[in-house]
């Protein structure tokens, strides 16, 4: 019995870095429907403002997201999450289908995608839809950025978002407030890993587990129903891979290159690193292990190419 428990455990963990391979390859992939459909995010892909203007409203929005929390508007808070979440499959259905309609056709029918997704999203979030298209939709947006900036400004952005996730979960926690405030809600913005046969997510919630970046050291590890993983800790490091991909020699739409694996290879490596913390019960910052993995990753591919 102990056997086939730590069996499942170990098929839990590894499903997180499968998923973080599955988000970063379909980023690359989506970079061309993506650029077609001309979704770029920012219109200077050199500009170092951006990763600037991308903290500003990173954090007016969680500000924004704490209050609704805090004073206990939780079904306010679902309803705006349902419409980030329908406005976002809207650009990654669109541009998919981009590639095999014309940019109207595509628009309408990913419209409607988008509705059926985000619907199915709100009405049935069993682990398994909501994973299948948390990946989806952490690659769409991943492509998104990725096309928009180049591998400087991505660097620079993700070294400012591991300093502000480090602050939010080890000095002031309000990470800790905002992840259980979405956990409690259902909301489907993460992965969910089931270590449990027969696991619903509907049924059973997680059993006191957090996401891989904030252990809930709450609980005894053996209580955890399942795994969770923030799609910002999938997106992160997949916009470098796909920046990398696009803008450096070498690379391409839907092609990888050197940097582009080196930023793979390091943000598994970097995910690695923070599964064996987080097994230890204590609550820990997800993105500066993935994203300090994926920098050194693209750092050491690009001395590679450029030897």
């Amino acid at each position: 019995m102990r056997s086939k428990e730590q069996i499942r455990e170990f098929f839990a963990i590894l499903a997180m870095p499968v998923m973080l391979l599955a988000v970063e390859i379909g980023s690359v992939l989506l970079a061309m429907p993506m650029n077609a459909s001309g979704y770029a995010v920012f219109e200077d892909p050199q500009s170092l403002s951006n990763p600037v203007w991308f903290i500003v409203m990173l954090l007016v929005f969680t500000a924004f997201l704490l209050i609704l929390i805090q004073y206990r508007f939780k079904r306010v808070l679902g309803w705006i999450i349902r419409a980030s979440l329908f406005i976002a499959y809207i650009y990654v259905f669109s541009g998919l289908l981009g590639l095999i309609m014309s940019a109207e056709s595509g628009l309408v029918i990913g419209t409607a995608c988008a509705g059926a997704a985000t619907f199915l999203l709100w009405k049935y979030p069993e682990w398994y839809v909501v994973d299948i298209l948390g990946v989806l939709l952490a690659a769409g947006i991943a492509s998104m950025f990725g096309i928009s900036l180049e591998p400087v400004p991505v660097i620079l952005l993700l070294i400012l978002l591991s300093v502000y996730d480090a602050i939010s979960v080890y000095k002031t926690k309000h990470m800790l407030t905002l992840a259980n405030g979405v956990i409690e809600g259902r909301m489907p913005i993460m992965v969910v890993v089931p270590k449990k046969e027969g696991y619903s997510f509907i049924r059973d919630g997680i059993g006191g587990s957090i996401d891989p970046g904030i252990s809930n050291n709450n609980s005894p590890k053996h209580d955890r129903a399942a795994y969770l993983m923030g799609l910002g800790d999938l997106i992160m490091p997949s916009i470098l891979v796909t920046s990398a991909a696009v803008f450096i020699p070498g690379g391409g739409m839907g092609i990888l290159n050197l940097p582009a694996i080196g930023v793979i290879l390091g943000s598994l490596a970097g995910l690695g690193i923070l599964l064996y913390a987080v097994h230890s019960g204590r609550p820990h910052a997800g993105l500066p292990p993935l994203n300090g993995g994926a920098i050194l990753g693209f750092l050491i591919g690009w001395f590679l190419l450029t030897q």
